[in-house]
């Protein structure tokens, strides 16, 4: 049976990339959004992710982009993916894949059963979907706001495309997320941190280690 992959987002120098890294995580996420505490600039995202080492996916996550926003950004920061934080449609997933020529990863917040149909519509698009707890109204964060939702809403469900789980992970209840939902893919960025924006690096070798030693029900 596959590792669960492991996915650290919000690294904002090349410490953090080096605690990923040996950690044995399998991604590591670079965030362009302003109101969030682990915004980088383009200049800071470069240095870290010119520290990634190979095997490690560097995801650009960006909400609601422009053409040019993302233009600017990947002409100096090697990224591997893209990931859409925002209310972009279908449409623009699809625009945005085949402009840039990289995955995508959509997120898509959810909070109850209405919100799952938005998962195989956006599936049939992006490369893969990012599960989320839904932002409460008038968050001025769209995600990394530690908030988990009820994992019983996708509990034996299955999608065709591949999937990350996210939303209020952290290293003791994570092993517990994955049992439970099936994923074979976890997200977390609050969860190993000590301050807001500030990683630990002990809490996500912490983070990696219970999530490569859950067990993933089989498939049915």
């Amino acid at each position: 049976m596959a590792e669960v992959r492991v996915k650290i987002c919000g690294l904002r120098s090349e410490a953090d990339m080096q605690a990923v890294a040996d950690a044995g995580a399998s991604y590591a996420g670079l965030v362009f959004f302003a109101k969030s505490p682990r915004n980088v600039s383009i200049a800071e995202a470069r240095d870290v992710a010119l520290a990634a080492p190979v095997g490690v996916a560097k995801v650009g996550l960006v909400v609601n982009p422009t053409d040019a926003t993302l233009e600017e950004i990947l002409h100096d920061v090697p990224l591997d993916i893209l990931q859409l934080h925002g209310s972009e449609s279908p449409e623009r997933v699809a625009e945005v894949r085949a402009r840039f020529g990289l995955p995508v990863m959509k997120a898509i917040g959810v909070a109850d059963e209405e919100d799952l149909g938005k998962l195989t519509a956006y599936g049939a698009v992006a490369d893969q979907i990012l599960v989320d707890a839904k932002p409460p109204k008038n968050a001025d964060l769209p995600g990394g706001n530690g908030l988990a939702f009820d994992w019983r809403l996708i509990a034996g469900k299955r999608w065709f495309m591949p999937w990350m789980l996210a939303g209020g992970l952290n290293p003791e209840n994570v092993a517990q997320a994955v049992a439970m939902t099936g994923a074979a893919q976890v997200d977390v960025s609050s969860g190993v941190e000590r301050a807001p924006g500030v990683k630990d690096a002990a809490k996500i070798a912490a983070f990696v280690a219970a999530a490569k030693g859950a067990t993933v029900p089989p498939r049915l």
